[in-house]
């Protein structure tokens, strides 16, 4: 199974010139722990809710006048639509990542959530394998 089978195609991102607070307000709407990036149609970071608690609020920056690329994780780890969906879930475990841009080329055409390979009865012990690792890494921080 490919990663195509199993991803997100319509999502929702921002732009490098967003601020924090619309980009934590698209995250709300959304019901979604990250957004990615983009410049026209090519990603160019991802944006977190731990980002902006991190480098925006825990600094008393300014989340309405701080912007997205102040805070963003630029060039994130991607993958293709034609990555195998074990390659995907192995490398969300390494990277220890929850939610992985798919492009191609650099442009956005989709996200993988951890959730979208548990759904899939083969991949639930390798997504429980990168959760659990994934657990383990934030409570070590």
């Amino acid at each position: 199974m490919k990663v195509r089978d199993l991803m997100t195609a319509q999502v929702v991102s921002c732009s490098p010139n967003t601020t924090c607070s619309d980009a934590a307000r698209m995250m709300k709407q959304e019901d979604v722990g990250s957004i990615p990036v983009v410049e026209g149609p090519n990603l160019v970071g991802i944006i977190t809710d731990r980002d902006i608690i991190v480098k925006c609020v825990a600094t008393n920056g300014d989340c309405n006048t701080m912007t997205v690329s102040q805070t963003m994780t630029k060039n994130p780890v991607t993958c293709s639509p034609e990555t195998d969906a074990h390659e995907a879930s192995r490398l969300m475990s390494s990277e220890q990542i929850r939610r992985l841009p798919v492009v191609e080329g650099n442009k956005l055409v989709g996200m993988l959530a951890l959730g979208d390979l548990a759904v899939v009865n083969i991949h639930v012990d390798e997504a429980g394998e990168a959760l659990s690792g994934i657990s383990v890494q934030n409570q070590v921080h």
